[in-house]
């Protein structure tokens, strides 16, 4: 069970989060460009899309920790430090995607013609931010301080 549970939570991740990462990623330099040339609709589009990526595989990706809480458990394993900096950091990724980059990417698609190259900047830097942390969550799943596995 432990290893249909650890294959449907990394799947998830790369599935859910994968996306989430890129789609922010590539949003700052698409409503950059979208600010530039407000009546081209295809920018627009672009960042309406990019936007409604982050949202919806945003929503997906709670899938996530749900099967990692269930593979640490039945690793046995939720009280290992690697693990609990891992929960702390995760909580944190999505506390800054929901609170400080979709607000934001929000405010541009809706007023797109509004937004300044300093609002792309302070969205690009939440950006890094968050896919900073999930990189750190990344590292710390494949790492594991203190594991048995000899890796």
């Amino acid at each position: 069970m432990t290893k249909f549970l650890l294959a449907v939570h990394v799947l998830a991740a790369v599935v859910a989060i994968g996306p989430v990462t890129v789609a922010a990623s590539m949003f700052p330099p698409a409503a950059r460009r979208a600010l530039a040339a407000p009546e081209d609709v295809r920018a627009t589009g672009t960042v309406e899309l990019l936007h409604r990526i982050c949202r919806v595989y945003g929503v997906v990706g709670v899938v996530v920790p749900v099967f990692g809480f269930a593979t640490a458990s039945n690793m046995g394993v939720l009280g290992s430090a690697w693990l609990i900096v891992s929960i702390v950091l995760t909580a944190l990724a999505a506390v800054v995607l929901v609170a400080l980059v979709l607000p934001r990417q929000s405010a541009l698609v809706e007023g797109t013609g509004t937004g300044t190259r300093e609002t792309t900047v302070r969205l690009a830097m939440f950006t890094g931010i968050f896919n900073i942390l999930w990189a750190t969550v990344t590292v710390l799943m494949i790492v594991r301080p203190g594991s048995t596995t000899g890796a």
